[in-house]
């Protein structure tokens, strides 16, 4: 379907559902009834849905509104050749708080523009956990020129005969940078030894020099926030199979996938060895239950506001997980 530019939710609200109903205008609708489209029928209440037919019938994908477009809509008028989407109460609370604190990252970057300060948001975990889902709402609204996200490949010839912090460091957020760790040197702690890239020594060494390496940083006046990111076995596996279906997330795919469900133990514990020995006071880490990806990324977000001062901002208590 080929989606016009208004909406409109409906104020009658579904309590014991617990979910909303607004209406999407859709171009000729009247005229779509040749042999490449097809009629959705929609929860009781609503109108047709068409839809171009791509693919066969089992492999049709699931439409779907833009994130924000639901509550962007709210307040739009029931009118001709619309048709009524169904979303929970939920999803319109979570678009609105995510709203919220996107907001107040745009004044928190206002702020450390003319205060210089610095901050660095290391995301770790398991693969499939939300890392850059989160990331991506963090910077939606972000001025690109003060953001950076830092996402490495694997090391070349190079770099593997340098010190093995140095390839980070080149990345460190300059006065008035919010620079975000998609995985960072953690990899020595969790992935690289699970995967025989590095050795017993190496990751021994490692786990002994990051917590002095982090508090030279932070003493330097970076402000350091460390997530982990915790999903489940099985929700990691369902996130596998809908990355093979998700034409959008093909990107993700990688061999390591099967290997993440298959060396799940290992994965358990270096996690819990790397936490153990890498939370200090001055560098904590932050766990981040990521079952639920949206109330993960809500938390994330307020969690790094509570801990930073800037001006115009919200009360605390707005701010609490």
């Amino acid at each position: 379907i080929t989606p016009a530019d208004s909406m409109y939710f409906s104020q009658n609200m579904v309590p014991n559902l617990s979910i909303a109903r607004f209406c999407y205008i859709l171009d000729s609708i009247d005229g779509a009834q040749g042999n490449d489209s097809e009629s959705l029928p929609l929860p009781p209440g609503g109108e047709i849905m068409t839809k171009k037919e791509k693919q066969s019938q089992k492999e049709k994908e699931e439409f779907k509104p833009m994130e924000g477009t639901a509550l962007k809509n709210i307040d739009e008028k029931e009118g001709k050749n619309k048709v009524s989407i169904w979303v929970r109460n939920s999803h319109l609370q979570y678009e609105h708080d995510l709203k919220m604190l996107q907001i107040e990252l745009m004044k928190l970057q206002l702020h450390m523009k003319t205060s210089g300060e610095r901050i660095l948001a290391i995301f770790e975990g398991r693969d499939a956990a939300g890392k850059g889902g989160t990331i991506k709402r963090f910077i939606a609204h972000l001025n690109p020129r003060n953001t950076r996200v830092v996402a490495l490949t694997q090391p070349n010839d190079t770099e593997l005969t340098q010190w093995y912090f140095q390839r980070y460091t080149s990345h460190l957020p300059s006065a008035g940078e919010i620079v975000f760790f998609d995985r960072s040197w953690y990899n020595r702690a969790m992935v690289e030894p699970v995967m025989g890239f590095c050795t017993d020594e190496q990751n021994k060494r490692f786990l002994k020099d990051v917590p002095m390496l982090e508090e030279l940083l932070v003493k330097d006046g970076i402000k350091l926030f460390k997530f982990y990111f915790s999903v489940s076995k099985e929700i990691q596996k369902k996130r596998f199979d809908s990355r093979k279906k998700d034409l959008l997330k093909q990107f993700k795919i990688s061999p390591v996938d099967t290997l993440a469900q298959k060396y799940w133990d290992q994965y358990s514990i270096r996690k819990f060895q790397m936490l153990s020995e890498t939370n200090r006071t001055i560098a904590p880490w932050t766990v981040v239950r990521s079952d639920n990806k949206k109330l993960a990324r809500i938390n994330s977000m307020k969690y790094l506001l509570y801990n930073m001062n800037y001006d115009n901002k919200i009360s605390d208590e707005a701010l609490l997980p």
